[in-house]
Order: C-alpha cells, then structure tokens, then sequence
C-alpha cells in the first residue's frame, strides 16, 4: 500500500480515533463493524503504520491522576528543518501531538511524562538533536478537553 489510504483504509482511521470497542476481541468487532474481517483489519493497520499514517493506538488518560505531568512546546524552526526536527520529537514515546502551525513558532507539541525533571531531560535532548534552541513550554495549568478527531473519510469526500 503506498502513502494513499482507500476508502476502508480512511473508514478505519475515522473508527479508531474514538471508537475502540472495549472488548475481549476489539478489533475483531470494529473489524465487523466496518465489513471485513479481524485480519484484514490487522494487515490494513500495519499497513498505515508502516505508512506512517498511524503512529499509536493506545488509551488516553488524565496525566495528573497517574502522577504525570505535561506541557505544551512551541518551538520557532527554520522551514528547511521542520521534518528533521519533527523526526526527532516524534521519536520520545512522550510526545502525545506534534504538529506544524502557521505561526512565528511552527512546531508545537505535547509531553507528558512522570516528572518535571523527565520533561526538562527530554527538551534538553531535543535542543542538543535538533540544534533548535527557541522552545517555550507551557505547562498545563487547566484541563480542557478538547477530544480531536480529524474526519479522514469526510475528508476525502
């Protein structure tokens, strides 16, 4: 499979964001729930994965009832560097989003981790990578819940 999902590829995006059937065999009930079977499934999602249209699936949970901590980071990346850099966050299993904005600082993206410490070892890492040095943080402060979703297969419609 190349870079460009189908329409069941762009169906299972849109199920997975939020709808994981809580079950003793999920993805054999999403797999019914979209019309094919458990295997296909699992052969189409490493697909995407090895695509790289999907980095995780995991839970989301509250950082601050774990004892965790996070922070959103802005960054001001040259345009030319903005893969390179992105390659390199996206490589701590703690970054939750990353993306580009269209902003003075165009690369934001979220830590959560088990201490503040962890935070401040895994941005001196990113700087000392990267050699981007202008990263603002701003810890979280109030929880907003926002719940993201991005409609792939509206989109494509």
């Amino acid at each position: 499979m190349g870079v460009h999902p189908d329409a069941t590829d762009t169906h299972i995006l849109d199920l997975l964001q939020g709808q994981l059937p809580v079950a003793a065999r999920p993805y054999a009930r999403a797999a019914k729930q979209l019309g094919i079977s458990e295997g296909e499934l699992l052969r189409r999602l490493r697909a995407l994965r090895r695509a790289g249209l999907i980095r995780r699936i995991g839970a989301t949970f509250e950082p601050r009832k774990l004892g965790y901590v996070s922070t959103l980071v802005a960054c001001r990346v040259p345009p030319e560097k903005v893969d390179e850099f992105g390659a390199i966050v996206n490589a701590y299993d703690e970054v939750t989003h990353n993306y580009e904005r269209e902003h003075e600082y165009n690369v934001w993206f979220t830590l959560i981790a088990p201490s503040e410490e962890r935070i401040v070892e895994i941005l001196a890492q990113i700087r000392s990578r990267s050699g981007i040095k202008e990263c603002y943080t701003a810890p979280q402060e109030r929880r907003y819940k926002i719940d993201a979703r991005f409609g792939v297969a509206s989109e494509r419609s």
